[in-house]
């Protein structure tokens, strides 16, 4: 086994950078979807559910940046084009979305994928030793089970 600089095992951190790299892609299409809803978003809601998406963006913007610089801790490349980000996302993509509960259902949507992601990389990172990913994707799950919590309970649903 080779240790990296900071006491990883090489072959575990490269698989967690691979996983990171999908997680950031699908980071990436999530914030793009939060833009879109942001700009398009119409009806009576929409003073309430423009600030609403235009914090999670805000949010997810930085997760962006979190997730490539523990890629680039862990000694690898983080993805950087759009086109590597289609090509490796699984969020699904929201076009032309105005309508309310479209728009929200498109976040829990968005946030379940990103969910079952997460989970893997803990799963992952965890078998590495990680603690510094591991804790990452700790907090990013409980406050994204929050926020699908919260969406469902604006849809008038249960989790």
């Amino acid at each position: 086994m080779t240790l990296n600089s900071i006491g990883l095992d090489t072959e575990k951190t490269q698989e967690l950078a691979d996983e990171l790299n999908q997680l950031l892609a699908n980071f990436q299409l999530y914030y793009q979807n939060l833009r879109g809803i942001h700009w398009n978003i119409k009806g009576r809601g929409f003073f309430d559910l423009h600030v609403k998406f235009e914090e999670l963006y805000t949010d997810a913007n930085l997760k962006v940046d979190e997730i490539a610089e523990r890629i680039l801790t862990l000694g690898a490349t983080p993805l950087h084009t759009f086109e590597d980000y289609t090509k490796a996302a699984k969020v699904p993509v929201g076009k032309n979305i105005s309508k309310d509960e479209k728009a929200v259902q498109l976040i829990v949507d968005s946030l379940s994928e990103l969910l079952k992601i997460e989970r893997g990389i803990l799963e992952t990172s965890d078998k590495a030793n990680d603690e510094g990913t591991n804790a990452m994707m700790s907090d990013f799950i409980t406050e994204q089970e929050k926020t699908v919590w919260m969406m469902k309970a604006w849809l008038g649903e249960t989790v």
